[in-house]
């Protein structure tokens, strides 16, 4: 049986990671690890964690240098064959959720380097929002994120043998990084059709939204050139204008 480690990473979480304890807990799929890495939170998270220890495959609560340096620790602690980064307030849609997925790998030989799927957002309470803007690719590769992140890095999962660390000098958008190193390194690459995320959507993304677009671009730039990347920015700020239009219009 293929173990799948799942990776909670949190920083005064109390409000939100109940939810996507639950998530986890329920999965009918056997053999999960599922690690906790804290940023030594001072609100209720660390009491949160305490209280499932238990069921917690491993778990830590301390200063970190961000959020991408918590990410790594968590890699380093996983030892399944898989590894899934699930945030705080994200959740499993259903029980049964790894279960079908792994379904899906029972004739697969060898077993594929990355699997990914659908994301739908969620308010606080876990009620639906809508789907995710981007759909997910129904063939993925390095060269699908040429125009964003076209899957949601809660939705993308992949084989820990190949998987990166987080690279330190991008704060806000190393996901973006690492996800398309992982490509690089993929042969295999299975489309699941499934909902795998719960993505809590809380409004407006951070007040770093600038700097983390900054990010990107320069990520864009690294591996698909400036006049890729360019092209496809005018091509986004095009389809931008032309759909204020419509709705201006209407």
């Amino acid at each position: 049986m293929t173990k799948i480690s799942i990776i909670t990473v949190t920083y005064n979480a109390g409000h939100t990671l109940p939810r996507t304890i639950e998530s986890v807990f329920s999965q009918t799929y056997p053999d999960i690890e599922y690690v906790i890495i804290d940023g030594a939170s001072r609100d209720t998270t660390v009491d949160i964690i305490r209280q499932h220890a238990s069921r917690v495959s491993y778990w830590s609560s301390e200063p970190d240098q961000g959020l991408y340096d918590a990410m790594n620790k968590g890699l380093l602690q996983a030892t399944g064959e898989y590894v899934w980064f699930l945030n705080a307030g994200d959740a499993l849609p259903c029980p049964d959720t790894v279960a079908r997925l792994m379904q899906q790998l029972t004739n697969s030989e060898p077993l594929p380097d990355i699997i990914y799927g659908e994301t739908d957002l969620v308010d606080i309470h876990g009620n639906f929002i809508a789907h995710r803007r981007l759909k997910a690719p129904e063939h993925l590769s390095w060269k699908s994120f040429r125009k964003g992140m076209t899957v949601c890095h809660q939705s993308f999962i992949v084989k820990r043998e190949i998987a990166p660390l987080y690279d330190l000098q991008y704060q806000f958008s190393s996901d973006y990084d690492w996800c398309i190193r992982c490509m690089k390194k993929s042969k295999i690459l299975h489309n699941s059709h499934l909902v795998l995320n719960l993505y809590l959507h809380e409004g407006t993304t951070t007040t770093h939204r600038k700097a983390s677009l900054i990010e990107r671009f320069r990520i864009m730039v690294k591996y698909y050139g400036w006049i890729r990347t360019l092209a496809s920015h005018v091509e986004f700020v095009t389809r931008l204008g032309w759909a204020t239009l419509t709705r201006q219009h209407w």
